[in-house]
């Protein structure tokens, strides 16, 4: 069955946009009425933060849980329980490889060694031959993670990496069977049992007895958890009116950055995978609170029908913010959307995926590649930081602040410049700033990392705009279900961007060059989205393709 166009000409036509434009404004002109961003809606985002805060650490804690320890080869000869992993007999004993002790190897002790000799002597090792460690590992810090705790060194280093493709596999799956289900039953519904069944995961993997156990569970967590950014992103967005929809976006985006840096600091001072797990994963029981003080979205409510409990929702937030809101608004609202939803060609208020095809199609398409593009960019800049010198901690929360001006930026180009140029503007910076990293870094090595951070920011800048406005050109009954597809078809890139540090063997700056590729590609094809600046969020796909 065809979507239903909007007729060009006729009486027809003009029942049907004045039908529409009822229904948008009406709703809108409501919110306006009743508080676009005031005490009802702070309140509600102080709430939203929870799941936006667990988001950012359950999806990127594998750097810390499975991060690798530095070690060496153990030297029977010369070790004792009081040595570090610092020592000078490591000059005649082990191997330097890229400036640093080698991991997995030491020099061959020679055999014919006297009872009465000492064997830490440098003459009883012969640095002509190189071979594996024999009598375990020494370790440079205290750092607990699973591979010092499950022995997972040299050979067996792939199964730290696996956790990080595991965990963006989880987020494969969750992510859009998050999004069908919180358009199906609710956002509300699925932000509670997506945060406490994540709880149970995270608490239940720090008591993994050995690695298999942990990997299963690293998956069960994000496929049962990765929705909650996306909708509670949703659910903010679709609470407030359209002039204050970027302040909204960017204070959940703000939350996001403090809560990556803030995991950094808790990292480092922890220092161990169990501990740190139970510090983060137990909040996430608060997700049962929602359940009474949490609203629906009033836009979800409306689609599925459910006028009474929309009509609910909006005097609670007119009482909340002590604005009055007149009864007949309310029965006017409720009119224009029964005839809306009667109108629609989806069967109970949901669209056939053949539907959303033949409407939007090249605009998912569209959208898929944008996602790919910006979590390939985005996640291979911060894999190839590590590279940098410093602090691990420390580093890593650098990267959870450098957010914050990115945000602040993509949220100004948004005011100044509407959804579309800020977008493209974001790309196109970060693609021109990796080309000139690549042409400083060995001239100026100072000045290529600080062209590298702001190659980060303005990436942090272009994921904020596409989450915001991935929000805003889909209908609202199967906008969660469309947003999270996108995601989940940019997962794609957060699995291929490791793979990106394998380039480097041919050409120390593939990387960069290749982001620069994707980057400006992508800032011309996001010219072909409609622009959504101040415009009300479609309900219909008739209305989203009339953007």
């Amino acid at each position: 069955k065809a979507v239903p166009e909007k007729p060009e000409s006729g009486p027809e036509a003009k029942v049907t946009e004045v039908t529409n434009s009822a229904e948008d404004s009406q709703l809108d002109a409501i919110i306006v009425q009743i508080g676009q961003f005031g005490r009802f809606q702070i309140t509600n985002y102080l709430m939203l933060c929870l799941p936006i805060i667990c988001n950012a650490f359950y999806s990127i804690s594998y750097v810390f849980t499975a991060g690798q320890v530095p070690y060496r080869c153990n030297i029977t000869q010369c070790d004792s329980l009081q040595s570090t992993y610092d020592e000078p007999f490591l000059n005649f004993t082990t191997p330097l490889r890229h400036g640093v002790w080698d991991q997995c190897k030491q020099y061959a002790v020679e055999l014919n060694l006297s009872v009465y000799e000492s064997s830490c002597n440098a003459s009883h090792f012969n640095m002509s031959e190189q071979v594996s460690c024999e009598d375990g590992f020494k370790l440079r810090s205290d750092e607990r993670t699973i591979a010092s705790e499950f022995g997972i060194f040299c050979a067996d280093q792939w199964k730290l990496s696996m956790v990080g493709t595991v965990n963006n596999i989880g987020q494969f799956v969750g992510i859009p069977l998050g999004g069908y289900l919180a358009d199906r039953y609710g956002r509300k519904f699925i932000l509670v049992i997506a945060g406490v069944l994540s709880s149970f995961a995270g608490l239940a993997r720090s008591h993994a007895p050995e690695y298999y156990s942990f990997l299963s569970l690293e998956f069960l967590d994000m496929a049962v958890g990765s929705t909650l950014f996306p909708t509670a992103f949703l659910l903010a967005v679709e609470l407030v009116g359209p002039q204050r929809r970027v302040v909204a976006a960017t204070a959940i985006s703000l939350t996001y950055g403090l809560a990556e840096a803030a995991m950094g600091y808790l990292a480092g001072y922890l220092r161990d995978w169990r501990v740190l797990l139970r510090v983060l994963y137990a909040p996430a029981l608060l997700h049962l609170i929602f359940i009474c003080l949490l609203p629906e979205s009033v836009r979800w409510q409306l689609s599925q029908s459910r006028e009474m409990d929309a009509k609910s929702t909006l005097r609670r937030v007119a009482r909340v913010n002590q604005k009055s809101l007149p009864e007949q608004q309310l029965n006017d609202l409720v009119r224009s959307n029964r005839l809306l939803v009667d109108q629609s060609a989806a069967p109970g208020g949901h669209y056939s995926v053949r539907q959303i095809a033949q409407a939007l199609g090249w605009r998912i398409a569209l959208c898929c590649f944008v996602w790919f593009t910006n979590t390939f960019i985005a996640l291979g800049l911060s894999l190839n930081s590590a590279h940098l010198s410093g602090n691990k901690f420390e580093n890593f929360s650098m990267t959870g602040f450098m957010q914050l001006p990115g945000i602040l930026l993509a949220t100004t180009l948004m005011h100044r410049v509407g959804r579309r140029w800020a977008l493209s503007s974001c790309l196109f910076s970060c693609a021109t700033l990796l080309l000139a990293v690549a042409a400083t870094d060995e001239v100026y090595p100072l000045a290529s990392v600080l062209l590298y951070f702001l190659a980060k920011m303005t990436s942090t800048g272009s994921f904020m705009i596409l989450y915001f406005f991935s929000s805003e050109i889909f209908p609202t009954n199967c906008r969660n279900s469309l947003l999270s597809f996108c995601s989940c078809v940019g997962r794609f890139g957060s699995m291929l961007a490791p793979q990106t540090t394998l380039l480097i063997v041919y050409y120390p700056y593939s990387p960069h060059l290749l982001f620069a590729m994707f980057g400006f590609v992508c800032s011309s094809l996001v010219l072909f989205l409609p622009e959504t600046t101040n415009k009300v969020l479609p309900t219909t796909l008739t209305e989203a393709r009339a953007l």
